[in-house]
Order: C-alpha cells, then sequence, then structure tokens
C-alpha cells in the first residue's frame, strides 16, 4: 500500500485548518471537474480518536457550511458541487496516511508476507508501517506489505 502525504493532495493545506478548526479531521479531500462542473467530496471523521459518536448529518453540514465558501474564494469558481461524508463504518483504507486518523479503531489488512487477512486494533501508524494490536500482542507490519486495508465496524 502506498503512503501519499496529505500536504501534497490539492487543496488539503487550504481546506485542513477549517475542517480542524471544527473538531474534525479531513481524512480524504478530492476535487474534480466533470461535465464543466466542479466537485468535490470531503471525508471527515472526529479529530478525538476517544470521541464515541459517529460523524452525523450536522456534522458534515458544520463542515460543508464553512468549507465550500472557502472553495469557492481557492477555485475562483460559483458552481461547486460539494459533498460531504464520514468515512463509513467499512472504509475502504484508499492511501496508507488515513491510518493515522483511525487510532483505536479496528481495521484488517492484507498482509502479503502471510498471504491472508490480519485484523486488529489500530495502535499506531506512521509514514512506513502501522502497529495493530491482535489478541494482546502488538504487531508492526510496513505498508510495503499491505496489498488492502478496510476498517471493521466493531
Amino acid at each position: 500500500m502506498e503512503y501519499a502525504s496529505l500536504a501534497e493532495i490539492p487543496h488539503y493545506s487550504d481546506c485542513e485548518p477549517i475542517v480542524s478548526g471544527l473538531g474534525y479531521s479531513l481524512v480524504e479531500l478530492r476535487i474534480f471537474r466533470t461535465n464543466g462542473t466542479t466537485q468535490v467530496r470531503a471525508v471527515i471523521a472526529h479529530a478525538d480518536p476517544d470521541n464515541p459518536n459517529g460523524i452525523g448529518v450536522n456534522d458534515c453540514a458544520k463542515v460543508h457550511r464553512l468549507l465550500l465558501p472557502r472553495l469557492e474564494v481557492i477555485l475562483d469558481n460559483q458552481d461547486i458541487y460539494m459533498e460531504v461524508t464520514s468515512p463509513g463504518t467499512e472504509r475502504l483504507i484508499k492511501n496508507a496516511a488515513e491510518f493515522a486518523f483511525f487510532v483505536k479503531k479496528y481495521a484488517r489488512v492484507y498482509d502479503t508476507t502471510v498471504s491472508d487477512w490480519v485484523a486488529g486494533q489500530i495502535v499506531s501508524a506512521d509514514k512506513e508501517q502501522i502497529k495493530l494490536m491482535i489478541d494482546g500482542t502488538e504487531k508492526v507490519i510496513p505498508f510495503t506489505n499491505i496489498a488492502k486495508a478496510k476498517l471493521l465496524n466493531a
């Protein structure tokens, strides 16, 4: 699995302070143009890993209200379709940098060294590896050994 710095995502650095100021983490930001319109997809999570609540409609609306005007200025475009969502209960991890947002959550990763899925609680993640708690034992898995990953609803 590849680790791509979130700072390299276009306009992520412009939007992240707004989202974090509201108490959320900006997990994903995708901006693309189709059929002459600009579409934005933002995925948010609670910044506090101990927060037991999920992301609700009010959370998404709060971020949408503040983020849309900022993007209109940044992109110099008033015709933006924007969607703000939660990561979902069983999110597919697309970028290894996302693991850091889900510390204390459960995930399963396909470890190529054992050719099987490995599930556990995320203890930590950095630019090179993830540390999972599996049956009371910490296991370090380098991102180069992960083919796929998914959050678990546990």
